[in-house]
């Protein structure tokens, strides 16, 4: 089923695009969820509350790209219950050390009108970056993959992927900056 048809569903509020969404999309936001939790229980509450979730928000919304929503809904919960738990075991410390590097870009505690503005330049600044260290960018803070994994992926050494992760966040920094928002 494709995810027109999916989405349709949710919006005739056939429990059946809960099904659908399991099945065509269940692995991807999974691993979404053990990437930030490391903890099987957790990453199963996480993608069935991403079912749920995705049901109380179709409609009114109505995504154009179906994956890119669910995994957005998987990864703003499995952070949530990460920082629920706050333990060094949920997530090897990776997911810590994800959101501790990007704070030195970022700040989250800023006005939903300067998260709306700043939704927009991130979307300028990484349309602007080369493919292959906006993936690595992505693969690494929205996905938050090991940085050894993300090496291997792509033939790099580790320190490599490192450098071009400080790379790209101090670009992102500067420009951010540059734009009139500090940190």
């Amino acid at each position: 089923m494709n995810d027109e048809q999916i989405i349709e569903l949710y919006w005739q509020r056939d429990e059946t695009a809960i099904e659908e969404s399991r099945t065509k999309y269940g692995s991807y936001c999974t691993t979404i969820a053990h990437n930030i939790l490391r903890r099987t229980e957790d990453e199963e509450e996480c993608v069935n509350d991403t079912w749920l979730h995705a049901w109380n928000a179709m409609p009114p919304q109505k995504p154009s790209r179906l994956a890119v929503f669910l995994g957005r809904i998987t990864r703003n919960l499995a952070i949530d219950r990460y920082r629920m738990h706050r333990a060094q075991k949920y997530g090897g410390g990776q997911t810590a050390l994800c959101l501790e590097e990007l704070g030195e870009c970022i700040s989250e505690s800023r006005p939903i009108e300067d998260r709306l503005a700043l939704r927009e330049l991130l979307h300028l600044f990484f349309s602007g970056l080369p493919p292959k260290k906006r993936d690595i960018f992505l693969l690494r803070y929205w996905y938050m993959l090991p940085v050894a994994e993300i090496a291997q992926r792509y033939g790099m050494t580790e320190g490599a992927v490192k450098m071009t992760l400080q790379r790209v966040r101090n670009k992102l920094k500067d420009y951010l900056e540059q734009e009139g928002v500090g940190i």
